[in-house]
């Protein structure tokens, strides 16, 4: 089965707040999982309302070869990530097993067992590194 996973950048590939040295400071450890187990990528941030795709590739060298997309419009309601990447899936790849690596708990409903949820000022650790690799040698 085919595995997507869903990628947020603040808060995950570098703190919320965070100076332009520290951007994308944690992709190397992503890249390192996607290298033993890859997947495609499709980015959620909502970076993707201010760069298209060959920006973001750009900021991304080291993993720009996973990324397949960006989700689409925003979604004004409960939930609205969730609701972006279901609509996604539901255009792109309906049958997909997926995770998104995102750390907004409120746009996603509770308990949602795709979510690997960082902690916005540690970011992407190891635990979010396990967490991902286990799901992708499933």
């Amino acid at each position: 089965m085919q595995k997507i996973l869903f990628l947020d950048f603040d808060g995950v590939l570098h703190p919320m707040t965070t100076s332009p040295d520290l951007l994308f400071s944690k992709v190397n450890l992503l890249a390192e999982v996607l290298i033993q187990h890859p997947c495609q990528i499709v980015i959620s941030s909502s970076w993707r309302f201010h760069h298209d795709l060959d920006r973001i590739y750009r900021y991304l060298p080291s993993i720009e070869k996973w990324i397949v997309g960006i989700t689409g419009d925003a979604f004004i309601g409960k939930w609205p990530r969730y609701n972006e990447i279901k609509e996604y899936l539901k255009k792109h790849h309906p049958f997909a097993d997926w995770r998104a690596l995102d750390d907004s708990f409120l746009e996603f409903p509770k308990d949602c067992p795709e979510l690997i949820l960082c902690h916005g000022n540690n970011e992407f650790t190891l635990r979010e590194k396990y967490l991902l690799e286990d799901w992708l040698q499933q």
